[in-house]
């Protein structure tokens, strides 16, 4: 049983970090969330502002969830708990991507489609963490492995997140997402 302790606790830790890795991937690239409608064309620096949000929200969320599995009772019921509550902060994640339309700048358009393709990717991830719950076996062991599994998605979203970042970047030429990072209130929160 000492094993399944230890993979249980490092599992644990991968699951609470992850979420502050993501944000400050997203930081350091000069990201940041939320949602406005797909219809319109927010401000660079409402659209960041809502990306920000959404991503603050997503992380408070899921780490509030991987707090559950703190406890060093990894049962397959805690871990469906948890899991659903991560793949719902999740969804609600890509849906606040989805829904943040094309920001008001040269690359407004580019801009929405690479926030599209992470919210496609983001729920990718909410069915690969839900197949790992429904496959776990019976007993602390195949919890684990499915809590490590969760863990790994969460850290490839992190990589989602801050390719998506990068992304960003290279598509603001004239400065004006940069711009709005900076002035949106969201976004400080993050850095402050």
């Amino acid at each position: 049983m000492q094993p399944a302790a230890e993979a249980a606790k490092v599992g644990r830790v991968k699951l609470t970090f992850v979420p502050v890795v993501a944000i400050a991937v997203v930081i350091a690239a000069g990201c940041g969330g939320g949602s406005s409608s797909s219809d319109s064309s927010p401000s660079p620096k409402d659209w960041a502002n809502n990306l920000c949000s959404a991503i603050t929200t997503w992380s408070q969320s899921v780490q509030k969830s991987g707090q559950a599995l703190q406890s060093g009772k990894v049962s397959k019921d805690s871990l469906k708990e948890t899991t659903g509550d991560i793949k719902s902060a999740t969804q609600q994640l890509a849906d606040d991507i989805k829904g943040l339309g094309k920001p008001d700048t040269d690359a407004g358009q580019d801009a929405k489609n690479a926030m599209d393709k992470l919210s496609q990717e983001i729920d990718g991830d909410v069915e690969e963490m839900q197949k790992a719950v429904d496959n776990a076996g019976s007993g602390a062991g195949g919890a684990v492995a499915a809590a490590s599994t969760i863990a790994s998605t969460l850290s490839k979203m992190g990589t989602q997140i801050g390719t998506a970042s990068s992304q960003l970047q290279s598509l603001d030429a004239k400065g004006e997402l940069e711009k709005g990072f900076k002035d949106a209130p969201a976004c400080k929160s993050l850095t402050g």
